[in-house]
């Protein structure tokens, strides 16, 4: 059996965004050339390996277009306590799609204890960029929302010099917001 390269691909995103056929469609196209190249510059297959805090949103669309390709494996990084973790998910049908790709990971990494949720959240995507080749960023490009958001993660990688595949994404329209008046030229 050949050798083969592992490329560890951390994800950070937001929880909504619009057109996520789109997104998702953009993102295969980049995780297929990201694989191509890596493979071409080592001359052997590459790998991939997501690691993803399985959040609603960027983190399960990751993953499941990752998986949906060969050879890749999913490394989950839970914020907190599985538990605790889950009282983030209320629908049912999110507390089963969280399960279901906590059970498709090869293995499962939890954050210890922080003093906040937020900066529980803030130490899993730093966690996911400490330990990425390459961070996949499923962001609108504005500001950080809140501590540990995806602009601040980003933000880190840069920093730290992880390289980014960024999707583009735009929030989802709300009703009677500014943005219907602007209709699609954000």
């Amino acid at each position: 059996m050949s050798a083969s390269r592992i490329i560890r691909v951390g994800v950070t995103g937001h929880r909504s965004f619009a057109c996520a056929q789109d997104v998702a469609e953009r993102l295969g196209l980049g995780l297929d050339n990201l694989r191509r190249l890596a493979s071409d510059e080592a001359g052997v297959p590459t790998r991939l390996e997501v690691l993803s805090a399985l959040a609603e949103g960027a983190d399960r669309l990751v993953a499941e277009v990752a998986l949906s390709q060969p050879d890749t494996t999913l490394v989950a990084v839970l914020p907190l306590a599985r538990e605790d973790y889950l009282d983030d998910f209320p629908a049912a049908e999110s507390r089963r799609e969280f399960e279901d790709l906590l059970a498709a990971s090869r293995a499962v990494e939890t954050m210890p204890p922080a003093a906040t949720r937020e900066a529980a959240y803030e130490q899993a995507g730093r966690w996911i960029v400490e330990h990425s080749d390459t961070l996949v960023a499923l962001w609108d490009r504005d500001p950080a929302r809140g501590q540990g958001g995806t602009a601040e993660i980003v933000t880190y990688a840069l920093e730290r010099g992880v390289p980014i595949l960024w999707v583009r994404t735009t929030r989802p329209r709300q009703e009677g917001s500014w943005r219907e008046y602007l209709g699609d030229r954000e």
